[in-house]
């Protein structure tokens, strides 16, 4: 045993019958790594290089299907044009849902990718809304001013090749529609959070005899806090009813002690709020207005998003109604609109819809208004699967009026099928 190994005492406490070194550790340094990124920076620079290289000659097959794509749009729209002379001359309605439905219809299905289908069918749009243009001019009302959800809804639907007029009231967007100042007309008719929209109603209950449902649209909704001042500083926030109770316990929330201001729009609103704001600042006293409305309205009147998508049900869609005061013909894929009221007998409304369950047909919306003509009497409006032309749907309404006091269908018209 080496002599010096021999000097070191073993431990007493511990019964270690074999003595075992302990390797001395080096300190390990506190200094960060130094790192390099020339390796990063070559690969960068060489796909660089490689996108220089490459770019212009995809570009030039872009270019060139570009070339072939505006030759086919205009050879396309040579044909339009000769639709819209024969439509003309046989007095046919230049805007047709059911033709609507079935171009889209072909065109996602036979979309192989990778442009999803939203963008295709957003294509197509504004391809048939200067088709519109090419065959006659279109005027479409709808609830303003501009930046209104009706609004959003008529661009989406019509494209921006048309002519919009907004209008002040619903009730002024029949109206328009009755004397033939606009071609067709745009109302909400139901949102999924709030239930029916009573203007358009009430409205049905007046003109049903002069308009038709022509077309239905759904919308995406989505409400944002519109205003110029922080949000702590809001004390008032315009908006329409509606939009009131689809962000009502956002509202009670964030804002329980703001006073809620009605207005006749949501764009109505941010204009209304906008201008207190402005007059705020006139005479020097702290902005305490807002809104709830869209993005476009706060584009459109100066206002910034405080908060956005402040609605209470995320997924939050508004179905819309496009008036004409011409029918649509049937797609094969049909809804039927109809209003009627009872005749004053025990289990009035239950023999009317037994009369649809007993004809098989499926009734995917029902509502009621007072019918204005004496207390407690209701007038009953439901959508029906199919197309009044459908037999057991023609059938079904024949059978259900002997149950009623009065019955009218307001329209049938193409099922929607995609939320814009």
């Amino acid at each position: 045993m080496n002599s010096a190994a021999a000097d070191v005492p073993r431990p007493a406490a511990i019964g270690l019958t074999k003595r075992i070194p302990i390797m001395a550790r080096r300190p390990r340094s506190t200094k960060p790594k130094k790192t390099t990124s020339s390796g990063g920076s070559r690969a960068k620079e060489g796909a660089r290089r490689r996108a220089e290289q490459e770019l212009p000659s995809i570009r030039k097959k872009i270019d060139g299907l570009d070339r072939t794509l505006v030759k086919l749009l205009n050879d396309r729209a040579k044909l339009v044009v000769e639709v819209g002379r024969l439509k003309r001359a046989a007095g046919m309605p230049i805007y047709a849902p059911h033709r609507e439905q079935e171009v889209l219809d072909k065109v996602t299905s036979q979309n192989e990718g990778p442009l999803p289908n939203r963008s295709l069918e957003g294509v197509y749009r504004e391809l048939m809304s200067g088709s519109f243009q090419l065959q006659q001019p279109l005027r479409i009302g709808f609830l303003g001013p501009p930046g209104s959800f009706s609004h959003l809804a008529a661009v989406r639907h019509f494209g921006t090749s048309v002519a919009f007029e907004d209008l002040h009231e619903i009730e002024g967007v029949f109206t328009e529609v009755v004397r033939g100042h606009v071609n067709y007309g745009l109302v909400p008719i139901e949102n999924s959070t709030g239930g029916g929209i009573v203007e358009t109603l009430d409205a049905f209950l007046k003109h049903h005899r002069d308009v038709h449902v022509y077309s239905e649209v759904q919308l995406e909704v989505h409400h944002c806090m519109l205003a110029q001042c922080e949000p702590k500083q809001v004390r008032r926030i315009h908006s329409k009813p509606e939009v009131f109770s689809q962000c009502r316990h956002w509202l009670a929330t964030q804002y329980p002690q703001a006073q809620l201001i009605p207005a006749a729009s949501s764009s109505r609103a941010v204009m209304t709020a906008a201008e207190e704001c402005a007059k705020a600042r006139e005479i020097g006293a702290e902005p305490g207005s807002a809104a709830i409305g869209s993005e476009l309205a706060a584009q459109l009147y100066g206002l910034k998003v405080l908060f956005a998508k402040i609605e209470d049900n995320p997924n939050n869609v508004t179905r819309f109604f496009v008036i004409s005061r011409t029918r649509a013909q049937r797609s094969g894929d049909d809804k039927t609109s109809i209003m009627f009221a009872t005749a004053d007998k025990p289990g009035a409304l239950v023999s009317v819809l037994q009369v649809f369950q007993g004809h098989g047909i499926n009734l995917t919306h029902i509502d009621k208004r007072p019918s204005g003509k004496q207390n407690w009497a209701y007038t009953f409006f439901i959508d029906a699967a199919g197309h009044r032309e459908d037999p057991a749907v023609a059938s079904a309404i024949r059978e259900a009026a002997t149950h009623c006091h009065e019955l009218h269908v307001l329209g049938s018209y193409p099922r929607s099928k995609r939320v814009l």
